[in-house]
């Protein structure tokens, strides 16, 4: 494995830190001053968002995620660092560089199975972030860690399905730009656990759905990113041609969705925890008690050296699973990208906590970017699939490779 990076990889890591440096970091105070706007209508994507789109867009800086030809066409290996580097300012980096989820997940699931009428119709103004998306798999009523226990019904009526169902925590669905959703729900309740599901296309003012309220996460409502809503389907009808792939495939298409999403996740929580360690070192050098400064305080440094060794184990983790997907599929890094789902958000969660203890008061205030780093980054311990789900699966194929043996 030679994880060094490549010409193409150095200059983009060059272009990006640039973009960050001139454009992203200074936008930070003014897309809070935008979200706090009295005059801003709910939900909408504030406007420094759109205007970072262009630069990056001007700048080369686009769907770097995407693979192929609909896409910058760069490998998981390629995108891992430049996805470190837009976590940085998770806030803004990806959404300008029409790098966010669920928008990713979607294209990729589009150009993968989408037939050419649904990738003309949804994925070309997904590319061209003319419109946002969402994925409607999650439920209340269910225990959704287990795929297999949605309930949300699509029934095939002639040329249409009828959708009935409730969704909820559906990212970016309470932007007004987001124009589909992609449904997740049962079409053969008798079928194998694992064919009973597939997906649909539901353009977001079908009647029927109803977008009841936005969710927050900790007491935030992550409107820069267009919120998490539930959704109510009733009678929900749709043309039969808006069903991806074939009935039965949900299951299969959704693992496939997961894959990368769960690894691009990780890229960029590397991102926030460097990002903390950095306004950590930088708290602790100016600060003092007990008579000299918080950095040299031998448990503060602790913290600092601790911090460093997690870091740099779990990006070392996440490029051998970017180059075991590069080389040998999804399916043959399945291992990997379980484990640093597992490791990466939990070790950014404990960098996070020794930045917001060397904040003290301010660690936990609207007055640093820490607090809603860690609200963000703890649902990542449940965002596609909890910790325990993949501690199960890892378990029993370690079990199994020794049993078999």
């Amino acid at each position: 494995m030679d994880f060094a990076y490549d010409d193409r990889t150095e200059q983009l890591r060059g272009q990006l830190t640039a973009f960050l440096d001139e454009a992203v970091y200074p936008a930070e105070p003014v897309l809070a001053a935008q979200l706090a706007d009295p005059e801003r209508t709910e939900w909408t994507v504030p406007a420094v968002i759109r205007e970072l789109r262009q630069e990056a867009r001007a700048r080369g800086l686009w769907n770097l995620f995407l693979p192929g030809e609909h896409g910058a066409g760069l490998t998981n290996l390629q995108y891992a660092p430049l996805a470190e580097l837009t976590g940085r300012s998770i806030l803004l980096a990806p959404a300008a560089l029409n790098c966010a989820a669920p928008d990713t997940g979607n294209m990729e699931l589009l150009a993968q199975f989408g037939d050419e009428a649904q990738r003309k119709q949804w994925l070309e103004p997904l590319l061209n972030a003319e419109i946002r998306s969402a994925f409607a798999m999650t439920e209340p009523e269910v225990a959704s860690s287990d795929a297999t226990n949605i309930t949300t019904s699509i029934e095939r009526r002639g040329d249409e399905y009828v959708v009935n169902g409730r969704k909820w925590y559906i990212t970016g669905a309470m932007n007004p730009d987001c124009k589909v959703l992609i449904v997740m729900g049962k079409t053969d309740p008798t079928a194998d656990p694992h064919r009973q599901q597939s997906m649909l296309l539901v353009p977001r003012d079908t009647p029927g759905v109803t977008v009841r309220r936005g969710m927050t996460v900790f007491g935030y409502r992550d409107e820069d990113h267009g919120g998490h809503a539930e959704i109510l389907f009733e009678d929900v009808r749709v043309p039969a041609a808006n069903l991806i792939g074939e009935e039965g495939a949900g299951f299969a298409i959704a693992q496939a969705r997961l894959g990368p999403g769960r690894i691009h996740h990780c890229m960029r929580a590397i991102g926030i925890a460097e990002r903390a360690l950095e306004l950590m070192c930088r708290r602790v050098s100016e600060r003092v008690a007990f008579g000299k400064p918080l950095a040299a305080q031998g448990v503060v440094q602790e913290w600092i050296a601790e911090s460093r060794v997690r870091i740099e184990q779990a990006r070392l983790l996440v490029l051998k699973t970017a180059w075991l997907m590069d080389t040998v599929g999804n399916r043959g890094a399945h291992t990997e990208i379980q484990a640093i789902k597992i490791a990466v958000p939990a070790m950014t969660e404990w960098v996070l906590d020794k930045a917001v203890q060397a904040h003290g008061a301010a660690g936990v205030s609207q007055d640093t970017p820490l607090a809603q780093l860690w609200a963000g980054n703890r649902t990542l311990r449940l965002a596609d699939g909890p910790d325990e789900v993949h501690r199960r699966s890892l378990a029993r194929r370690e079990l199994r490779r020794h049993q078999e043996g």
